[in-house]
């Protein structure tokens, strides 16, 4: 099967996953009017096609954390992402690591930090929530300094759960959600096959190290939920800053009153993100959050953006909005739950290709180069 849009992975997706991961992954909270306005608010920015600008030695590299990287793309924390295909964290890292580009590991991923780095030569990404249990904390950034990951992404935007109907409806939670994740799953044998049974343990595998016992799917949302920390503040990050010592990102920003705070915390990056409109349904979208971002902070520390990215030239316009590497989240999930490391791997050389497009017709040489004068107008 040849798929050449990404948005195609994402009927690919749709077709093979039982529909309690599916829309998992799809999903946002309440009413997902967040979710629709990511997409909508990015696709409505407006490229200004220049031509006639000698584009021969176009580059898509860039730097980042004292990093190169082959495009300012990086795969997202994605909790879950082993259910999507067999050791799917595993096969997402080894994608993003032949391209060139991070592979940023969830705190509630399937494979452990220990079998996932291992099998990378690039150096990995970790993402970490404030928890109440500070123990497991402590252990975690223990082993993924242990491990070589580099970078540590603090997701704060998590203090209560969002409220994800969605889930209800489909068996990830609510009654019955256990016999009706059995059925679902027997009516998509060919998931069933390679994730169900030959991608086993299904458990949350950094927890179960901590814990010494399995941390399965059914304690999942139980044990988070449990576990999230409505009391988090600033101050509650200086310990793990003083502890990390390699650059630390704060995921979760929107207001720039938080971005400048973050600042003055001394975080070396940011994420502008919503969760995907996972969290708080009705915030605005990142495409329309981030361009007062970039003006209170831009050159104080890196501005990375996820929530909306579908395509090459989505990537494009949150460049041109100020942002310094974008994060893959849906998309490359998608793709790995449809075709699996390869799936990942042709989703990115098609975001290579809709880049160089964009790119080229927009008289940008380099990533540099694309700035507010690539848009006819931001609204």
């Amino acid at each position: 099967m040849i798929i050449s849009a990404s948005t195609d992975y994402r009927a690919a997706a749709k077709a093979k996953l039982p529909p309690f991961l599916f829309h998992y992954i799809d999903g946002g909270s309440y009413n997902e009017h967040t979710l629709r306005r990511n997409t909508d608010d990015l696709s409505d920015i407006a490229l200004r096609q220049r031509v006639l600008n000698n584009m021969e030695d176009l580059s898509l590299e860039t730097e980042l954390f004292g990093e190169k990287l082959a495009m300012p793309i990086a795969l997202a924390p994605v909790g879950l992402t082993g259910m999507y295909a067999r050791r799917g964290e595993v096969q997402a890292a080894k994608a993003a690591d032949n391209k060139g580009i991070p592979f940023t590991m969830s705190t509630v991923s399937v494979c452990p930090i220990e079998e996932v780095t291992p099998a990378i030569e690039r150096p990995m990404w970790f993402q970490l929530y404030v928890l109440k249990d500070r123990g497991f904390m402590r252990n975690v950034l223990e082993r993924a300094k242990a491990a070589g990951v580099t970078t540590l992404v603090f997701t704060v935007d998590m203090p209560v759960p969002g409220a994800r109907y969605r889930d209800m409806h489909s068996g990830m939670s609510g009654p019955n959600a256990a016999m009706r994740r059995i059925f679902q799953s027997m009516r998509h044998p060919s998931w069933a096959m390679d994730v169900g049974l030959m991608g086993k343990p299904h458990d949350l595998g950094n927890i179960s190290a901590y814990r010494g016992e399995p941390t399965k799917l059914e304690d999942y949302i139980g044990w988070l939920g449990a576990n999230f920390d409505p009391s988090i503040c600033w101050k509650d990050l200086e310990w793990i800053r003083d502890f990390w010592d390699g650059p630390m990102v704060i995921k979760g920003i929107l207001d720039t009153e938080d971005a400048k705070d973050a600042v003055r915390f001394g975080a070396d990056g940011i994420v502008v993100s919503n969760h995907g409109g996972r969290q708080l349904d009705g915030v605005m979208s990142t495409a329309r959050a981030l361009p007062d971002i970039a003006d209170a902070v831009k050159g104080d520390l890196k501005i990375l953006v996820d929530s909306g990215i579908r395509t090459g030239l989505d990537v494009v316009r949150m460049l041109a909005l100020g942002a310094d590497c974008t994060l893959l989240g849906r998309s490359f999930v998608y793709a790995l739950a449809a075709q699996g490391q390869a799936g990942v791997e042709n989703l990115l050389d098609l975001y290579d290709k809709e880049m160089r497009v964009a790119m080229t017709l927009t008289g940008a040489n380099t990533i540099q180069d694309i700035t507010r004068e690539s848009l006819v107008k931001i609204s």
